[in-house]
C-alpha cells in the first residue's frame, strides 16, 4: 500500500486552513455527515457536525496552527492521523490558544473516493518528560 502520510497530511492542512479562513463551504465538504468532535475533558465534551460547523463560523475562531510530530496509519478505507497541534484560537472573545493532541479518523468514500474527516479527538499534551521513555521501554522491539 502506498504511504498515506502525504495524502492525509494534505487533507489535515486543508481542513485547518478552511477553519482559519472561516470557509464554511470547504469545512463542510471535508467533514463527513456523521462527524463528531470529542474533547478529552472531564466530563468529555462532544459536538456533532452541525454544531462544529456553526461554532467554526460564528464563535470559535482559529487564526494560525502548526502540527508537531505526525503519525499516520491506514486501515482499509480508514486513515488515522495523530499529531500535536499548536493553535492560536479564540472562542467568544477569550483566548483558547495552546498545544493539544489531535487524533483524527478519515474515511475514504466508495463512490467519489475522496477523504472525509469522521472524528477528531482533542486532548491536552502530557508534559511529563518521563512518559515517552517509560512507554518506549515497554517496546518488545529495539
Amino acid at each position: 500500500m502506498a504511504d498515506l502520510t502525504p495524502v492525509i497530511e494534505t487533507m489535515e492542512n486543508r481542513w485547518m486552513r478552511a477553519w482559519v479562513n472561516r470557509d464554511a463551504r470547504a469545512l463542510k465538504s471535508l467533514t463527513a455527515s456523521d462527524f463528531i468532535l470529542l474533547v478529552g475533558s472531564k466530563p468529555p465534551a462532544l459536538l456533532d457536525r452541525r454544531s462544529w460547523l456553526e461554532a467554526a463560523a460564528k464563535r470559535y475562531f482559529c487564526s494560525s496552527f502548526s502540527f508537531g510530530d505526525i503519525y499516520v496509519r491506514g486501515a482499509g478505507p480508514l486513515a488515522l492521523f495523530a499529531a500535536s497541534l499548536e493553535l492560536r484560537a479564540r472562542m467568544d472573545g477569550e483566548d483558547w490558544s495552546g498545544t493539544v493532541w489531535v487524533t483524527d479518523v478519515w474515511r475514504k468514500g466508495r463512490v467519489r473516493r475522496g477523504w472525509k474527516l469522521v472524528q477528531r479527538t482533542v486532548s491536552r499534551v502530557d508534559e511529563d518528560p518521563k512518559l515517552p521513555g517509560g512507554i518506549k521501554s515497554l517496546q518488545l522491539w529495539k
